[in-house]
């Protein structure tokens, strides 16, 4: 029988899988999720909710097929505004996904197994999100292969001097990897799937997803070799796409941009949104499908420390920016400054302080790391301050830059707002669709902890 949390003995809520699980009933308990073909009432709702947000983005997107870019608010100044704010929130919100798999799978982090699956597929769907953006902002969004590097008749080639030629690289390499490692963990489980299938339909498809796996000890010698190596590529390409999306920013001479402490804090606030999305998920879904004995509260505990470490960082290089405007004693700099806390976009400012530097104090203790309601309106505080944060980044600049006669202010028109709440209905359905059809725990993973705990005791 399962104690409930309340029962339970002093410091039982600190394991990693509950006690009381066998090899056979992990894969049955997982498996089940997606096999069983009662959908909790819990998915539908969710699901027809990120349907109405998705809809609402293919609106969006037809309306500005159809008008063009001058359906946004996008000005002389402000030439960038929510597509690329919103670009830049999404692929930091996929950077946690790669952390947790392949990072923490380095550093042998037992903790990781049961979210690690869930968090590497919110990276693909994030990043999906973060790719459509700079294709949707062209303008003539059809014609987006003409900034690829290919010998073509026009004679064009894209500007490798530029950091928006890098992001092409960079993101694509990041979710060409993301996508292999994920696939890679997938194969063990997914031959699981094809045994425990009853219809022929997905006992089909799952075969053919499982590559002929048979669990052989060559399958398996073979697999953890590519695992560890796929982990070892990936580890750097966390810290080397946000660097350079950052890089959109800081190698440029606007000021409020041109600064060399963009690239780290930029992964810092990435891991920092990251994790603050896995817990916005983690919470109902662990929930709804009652996954309590797998997901535990020291998941979200660690998940709290993790937060409250990398805020501190984004605080810091705040902080840090702050500081060198004014040391270094550029009229333009030390302006900007004081635009951003006292001009006419002021109350986002320190909105953004109130969510990033504010809000996480409370994770110094325990009982509200370990308070999972708690846990979870903290995440939704720190991605709108994250969001907050890029707004600052990318608008505020471009409003108050150099010369007060190119000055002018943003705002933001119906359209803005549908595409960046439409992008989280694209997320959403893709992130319900995987949990309805693939294991969204790593089933293998999860045997090797049993194992692992068996001989410890």
């Amino acid at each position: 029988m399962q104690l409930s949390h309340s029962q339970q003995p002093p410091g039982q809520a600190e394991v990693i899988l509950e006690p009381g699980h066998t090899y056979e009933s992990v894969g049955k308990k997982i498996s089940n999720v997606v096999l069983d073909v009662r959908t909790p009432l819990g998915w539908v709702v969710g699901f027809g909710a990120a349907a109405i947000l998705f809809t609402m983005y293919l609106i969006s997107i037809a309306v500005l097929f159809a008008w063009g870019t001058g359906v946004w608010g996008n000005n002389t100044p402000v030439a960038w505004a929510f597509p690329i704010v919103t670009f830049v929130w999404w692929i930091g919100i996929g950077h946690a996904g790669t952390l947790i798999s392949a990072i923490l799978f380095l550093l042998r982090q037992e903790w990781r197994t049961s979210i690690n699956r869930f968090a590497e597929a919110m990276t693909l769907f994030a990043v999906a999100c973060a790719g459509l953006y700079p294709i949707l902002h062209l303008g003539r969004p059809w014609v987006f292969y003409w900034i690829m590097p290919y010998p073509n008749t026009f004679g064009m080639w894209p500007q490798f001097r530029s950091a928006l030629a890098w992001d092409v690289f960079a993101i694509s390499t990041y979710a060409t990897i993301s996508a292999l490692f994920w696939f890679v963990g997938l194969i063990p489980d997914l031959a699981g799937m094809r045994d425990r299938a009853k219809h022929p339909v997905l006992k089909f498809g799952y075969g053919m997803l499982a590559m002929g796996w048979r669990g052989s000890a060559r399958h398996w010698e073979r697999h953890q070799a590519l695992y560890l190596l796929l982990a070892a590529i990936a580890t750097p390409l966390v810290v080397s796409v946000h660097t350079v999306v950052s890089f959109d920013f800081a190698i440029s001479q606007l000021p409020g941009w041109t600064t060399t402490v963009l690239p780290p804090y930029f992964v810092a606030g990435a891991v920092f949104s990251g994790f603050a999305m896995v817990v916005t998920l983690l919470v109902p879904m662990r929930k709804l499908y009652g996954l309590q004995d797998m997901i535990t509260v020291r998941h979200f505990d660690i998940m709290g420390k993790i937060l409250l470490t990398t805020g501190l960082i984004v605080g810091y290089g705040y902080t840090t920016e702050f500081f060198t405007a004014f040391y270094g004693g550029s009229v333009y700099e030390v302006d900007m400054m004081w635009y951003r806390l006292t001009g006419a976009y002021a109350p986002f400012v320190w909105a953004l302080a109130a969510c990033n530097l504010i809000s996480i104090q409370f994770l110094w203790f325990k009982k509200v790391r370990t308070n999972l309601w708690l846990m979870f309106i903290l995440s939704l505080i720190i991605n709108t301050g994250m969001w907050l944060e890029r707004f600052m980044i990318v608008v505020i600049s471009l409003t108050h830059d150099f010369l007060p006669a190119s000055w002018g202010l943003f705002s933001a028109t119906k359209w803005d707002f549908s595409l960046m709440f439409g992008s989280l209905g694209l997320f959403l359905v893709l992130l319900f669709l995987f949990v309805r059809t693939l294991p969204m725990i790593s089933v293998f993973e999860m045997q090797e902890l049993i194992h692992k705990t068996e001989s410890h005791h």
